[in-house]
């Protein structure tokens, strides 16, 4: 080997031995010359100090599109900035701090305006600016969500939702600019569960948030399920059944398609040995409502306390809305479907057994939708009738949500029969009109901010199980291979049919789940 070969070599082994030094070694020498590119060096030793939380939701040309689509909030900022860009690094804090009144689950107004930004200095999002038209940064525009998706902006554009706000240098400025667009009084000192929804009991525009509320109770609720192992095999039955009514009338597109999935599946999952040890699997990893929920905070169900209304409130408003949406003929079912899921599923031991007894008072089966609505309401008042003095007594109740009669008069004047007078007098109900203020008020009022959109489960799928074990054949009435035929759904998400065969009790019981359409 000559000379010259020996110290190449001698000099390649030394470069790759220094590299691997260099990569394993824990800490970065002081003395190690700092050369042009080391700024991820730099970056690297920064991690190690605590960094702040972004409030701000940090979008990008893959994700803009679809959090703007999916956000609760009825109005949204997107900061399109550069990263280079000094001002933009000194009005970061501004922006934070308005970011942090009202994103996330601790925000103090959550779900009212979500705040985000866009780095025009990636590459990714070059034609994502170049649509808004951001000539300067910090470009900061103002509108709808849902005009932001798959949409642009133009500054010569004379009718556009989609505004620029200008002279928004620092928190307090933008605060204000914000106020007048929304006729509100925002603070910066604001501070959580000052509750923001109005109390005006005769506005009947506050249930049309709580489609959220619904969204986070039913993921809520399951993931109490999950979380307290109580799915087993005697009551694997009640929660398919409930999951059935979910698939055909939640009022969320969202949750309709994410159950349907999971009880597409869920024989599968729920093998009856994983039922029996409490295990959980990979039904975990469902998302019923969508990916982003729970979201960890409430809207219409907000308390002024943390600790008042939210889950209770959003299950109850979970109930009255499937009550409107079911058929008379599937009225029975949903009742006893309803009734069987608290009593199994619901923790609150002294609620659920409430509950269940005005259940088991029911003597003569429903064959009228409008009789079962009715009950649900008449239901819901004798709870909050018995909480008011509970509450009352403890005082635990919300002090700016205390447990009320409902409808109240201002918010229904027609639900009287007569004008009260006398407060202690029992209430007259013109039932007819309670009725109809019902479905009007958890059905047409309480809507998906969200566009509906079809969506089609393909495959067909066997669902196998394995009935030899039951001790009789009435406890197989409503299993995964039990015969249930889900009724035709409403037209506003099309025609769904579930069939389910039923054989003999020593037989396996085979389903096929068919074609699921426009939920």
């Amino acid at each position: 080997m000559s000379s010259v070969t020996f110290i190449t070599w001698l000099i390649v082994s030394l470069f790759f031995y220094s590299n691997e030094v260099a990569s394993s070694s824990p800490a970065i020498s002081v003395s190690a010359p700092i050369r042009v590119g080391s700024r991820s060096i730099l970056r690297s030793i920064d991690k190690n100090k605590e960094e702040k939380e972004d409030y701000a939701v940090e979008l990008n040309a893959t994700n803009f599109d679809s959090v703007l689509k999916e956000t609760p909030a009825a109005h949204a900022v997107v900061e399109f900035f550069a990263h280079w860009c000094p001002a933009c690094r000194n009005y970061k804090p501004q922006y934070e701090t308005i970011a942090k009144i009202f994103n996330g689950a601790d925000a103090v107004h959550p779900g009212m305006i979500l705040l985000t930004r866009v780095d025009c200095a990636l590459k990714i999002n070059t034609n994502l600016c170049d649509k808004f038209s951001v000539g300067h940064y910090p470009t900061l525009l103002w509108g709808p969500p849902s005009k932001f998706v798959s949409g642009s902006w133009d500054p010569k554009q004379e009718k556009s939702e989609i505004r620029s706000i200008e002279d928004a240098r620092t928190a307090d400025l933008l605060l204000n600019w914000i106020n007048k667009q929304m006729n509100s009084s925002y603070r910066l000192e604001d501070r959580k569960y000052e509750n923001d929804l109005q109390k005006n009991a005769s506005d009947i525009g506050q249930i049309a948030r709580a489609v959220y509320d619904i969204e986070e109770a039913t993921t809520t609720a399951f993931g109490i399920i999950l979380d307290h192992k109580m799915i087993k095999s005697e009551t694997k039955a009640s929660l398919v059944k409930f999951f059935q009514l979910l698939v055909v009338h939640h009022p969320s597109r969202r949750c309709r398609k994410g159950t349907a999935e999971l009880l597409v599946d869920f024989d599968n999952l729920l093998a009856n040995k994983e039922i029996d040890s409490g295990e959980r699997g990979e039904i975990r990893n469902y998302q019923i409502c969508g990916k982003d929920v729970p979201r960890g905070y409430w809207m219409f169900c907000r308390g002024s306390k943390n600790e008042t209304r939210g889950f209770s409130c959003g299950l109850w408003v979970l109930l009255h809305s499937l009550s409107v949406r079911v058929d008379d003929g599937e009225s029975q079912l949903a009742f006893t479907t309803i009734c069987d899921f608290i009593h199994n599923f619901f923790i609150c031991e002294e609620c659920r057994q409430h509950f269940y007894t005005m259940c088991s008072s029911v003597s003569t089966p429903f064959n009228k939708s409008r009789d079962f609505v009715l009950w649900l309401w008449q239901a819901h008042n004798k709870v909050n009738e018995r909480l008011m003095k509970v509450e009352a007594s403890l005082e635990t109740d919300d002090p700016l949500f205390p447990k009320i009669t409902w409808p109240p008069q201002q918010l229904c004047p027609s639900c009287y029969g007569t004008v009260r007078v006398d407060e202690s007098r029992p209430i007259e109900w013109d039932l007819d009109e309670v009725h109809k203020f019902l479905m009007n008020y958890y059905g047409k009022a309480l809507v998906n901010l969200n566009k509906d959109k079809e969506f089609t489960v393909e495959r067909l799928v066997n669902l196998n199980d394995d009935a030899a074990s039951s001790a009789s054949v009435n406890a197989l009435v409503v299993p995964v291979g039990a015969a249930l035929a889900i009724a035709v759904a409403s037209c506003a998400f099309g025609a769904l049919a579930c069939y389910w065969r039923q054989h003999q009790k020593s037989r396996k019981y085979k389903h096929h789940l068919h074609s699921f359409k426009n939920i």
